[in-house]
């Protein structure tokens, strides 16, 4: 094997007689920015559910620096999702500083004294990273849709995540903000030193951020059992190591 973070070796995904993904073999090499792209149906979803650890694979194994991935979603791996997954009754500074508080103090959540305020100048560096440093007081009602995916965004990455997964993360945001939204998750990206697999519908997205695209689709059908054959990778794209400038990648997605 390679070196790589993550390895998916002979990867299934079945749900009773339903086979979803099937023969998954992938590398991940640390620092790379993996897109998926697929039809609906194509099991992307399925797909970043084994590597968070909210399901289990049928078959195969999953490997993270050579070890088996844990079941559970560790401080290893961060999540954001297409809808703003952040609690209404906190304000940012609370949203992003929870995550310490569980990890620190995993019965009660709240931490005092010294290790409190270590926390909060931790969140509110995190929040000024994202672009929220005047807005950490405000509540998720009071926040745009962007502004509330930055504070996603803070939230999976104050606990420094190796791999961060990212589900739709733009697919809900008006043209201008997922502009603002990929510069971003860029600039996190190259400041952080991040592993980041992103799942989106949008290919001109995929390859201006990507370093690599992967497409998921079922190599083969049977319309008398369509649902007997899963979906694996039907194209691997490598690209580049680093994103382009803001213009290249654009012209080079729609050339």
């Amino acid at each position: 094997m390679t070196g790589a973070l993550l390895s998916l070796q002979n990867v299934w995904v079945e749900y009773g007689d339903k086979v979803v993904l099937e023969k998954m073999n992938l590398d991940v090499a640390e620092g790379a920015f993996l897109s998926i792209v697929g039809p609906s149906g194509a099991g992307k979803s399925s797909f970043l559910r084994v590597i968070v650890g909210q399901e289990q694979p049928t078959r195969g194994k999953i490997l993270l620096d050579g070890q088996p991935l844990a079941p559970e979603c560790g401080p290893d791996r961060g999540v954001v999702f297409q809808r703003y997954s952040v609690f209404p009754h906190l304000s940012a500074l609370q949203n992003t500083v929870f995550g310490i508080e569980c990890a620190e103090a995993p019965l009660m959540a709240r931490l005092f004294g010294s290790a409190k305020r270590k926390a909060t100048e931790e969140g509110a560096a995190m929040l000024a990273a994202v672009g929220l440093a005047d807005s950490m007081h405000l509540y998720p009602a009071q926040m745009s849709g962007g502004m509330q995916q930055r504070l996603a965004i803070a939230q999976a990455l104050i606990k420094r995540p190796r791999i961060l997964l990212l589900d739709e993360p733009f697919g809900a945001l008006d043209p201008g903000i997922r502009a603002d939204m990929h510069g971003l998750i860029t600039q996190l990206w190259r400041d952080y030193g991040l592993t980041i697999i992103m799942v989106t519908h949008d290919i001109k997205e995929a390859f201006t951020l990507g370093t690599r695209v992967l497409a998921l689709d079922k190599r083969r059908h049977d319309p008398h059992a369509p649902h007997r054959y899963g979906a694996t990778a039907v194209y691997d794209l490598p690209l580049r190591s680093r994103p382009l400038s803001e213009s290249a990648p654009a012209a080079a997605a729609e050339s």
